[in-house]
């Protein structure tokens, strides 16, 4: 009985949201479409800055970087740690009252907040809060944000966010470098934040590639920065709770039933609607030739900031120095 309340504050908060926008919809049912959907990306702008203010802990990723499988090994850590039930994900603050130890986290994508505050060229928001930024090779993430806009995606995300429609013919590398949603997307969000890392009260890089080879000194890394009293046997069990095989089979069972359809496959036929689908470090490769990998490799090392160690050059120096990437 105690961790229904924590439940039905997050079904509540889900159906306020839900309500407001419809309901804003209606107030603007005379005006165009643009301004509707300018002024939906304000309102989702606005409530999700109020959880950025109430927040100990703000999780920054771009979609598809290993959100979910972040959330799943945190859930591991808090669930042992204070005896939580394993059914239950980490939200934004469902664990913090169950046990008031955890920390508020704010797990946000950083897609509307600017359109609410108007900072939309700097992240001036997050100055004085204490950041995780999880970053992902952009390639990887291009290719998983198609499966996703494909299969997963509803139609009116789309629309807001600038994707393709649903019912438009897009081959995988045109929607990577000719799509507004593509690689450019991936590779400004990340730049933004290599340029404004400096500038958060306390700032940690975790990279999906460091948790896919080293998952244990990576976990650990990361609780501590967060001030989580995890012990080496509360981290070994995290993450093998939260290995690729377990996640697949955790979705197939809909083990966390409590987060809705965030761990859920769309069509159980299709592997590709699931949300954990490949979790391959440099899997982009195998959905094309050589002519075009080098072209997708061509812009990342044009554009992307060296920063997060993604683009050829960072690689190359890497190897030069004896340190392997993945």
């Amino acid at each position: 009985m105690p961790y229904l309340f924590p439940s039905g504050l997050q079904a509540l908060r889900s159906f306020w949201k839900i309500f407001t926008r419809r309901l804003l919809r209606t107030l603007l049912f005379f005006r165009s479409e643009e301004d509707k959907l300018k002024a939906e990306r304000k309102l989702r702008g606005r409530q999700q800055y109020r959880l950025l203010q109430q927040a100990d802990i703000v999780l920054v990723s771009f979609g598809k970087s290993g959100r979910t499988w972040l959330r799943v090994m945190l859930s591991r850590v808090y669930q042992q740690i204070y005896g939580l039930p394993e059914h239950a994900m980490i939200g934004f603050d469902n664990f913090h009252y169950m046990n008031r130890a955890i920390p508020r986290m704010f797990f946000t994508h950083d897609t509307y907040i600017g359109d609410y505050t108007g900072h939309r060229d700097n992240r001036q928001d997050y100055y004085d809060k204490k950041v995780v930024m999880l970053a992902r090779d952009p390639r990887d993430v291009a290719v998983s944000q198609y499966f996703q806009w494909k299969y997963r995606m509803k139609e009116h995300k789309r629309t807001i966010n600038k994707y393709p429609r649903g019912d438009e013919d897009v081959s995988i590398f045109d929607f990577l470098m000719k799509s507004d949603a593509g690689l450019i997307w991936v590779i400004d969000f990340l730049n933004v934040w290599a340029r404004e890392a400096d500038k958060m009260q306390d700032f940690f890089l975790l990279r999906y590639e460091d948790m896919k080879s080293q998952p244990r000194e990576t976990l650990e890394k990361l609780t501590a920065f967060m001030g989580t009293p995890a012990s080496e046997a509360d981290i070994d069990d995290a993450v093998r709770y939260s290995s690729y095989e377990n996640m697949k089979k955790m979705e197939a069972k809909n083990t966390f039933w409590l987060s809705g359809g965030r761990m859920a496959p769309k069509d159980r036929s299709n592997p590709d609607s699931f949300k954990v689908r490949r979790a391959k470090v440099g899997g982009f490769r195998d959905y094309f030739d050589d002519e075009q990998v080098e072209q997708i490799e061509r812009m990342v090392s044009e554009k992307l900031l060296p920063f997060y160690g993604y683009t050829r050059e960072e690689r190359a120096a890497k190897e030069k120095a004896g340190m392997n990437d993945t």
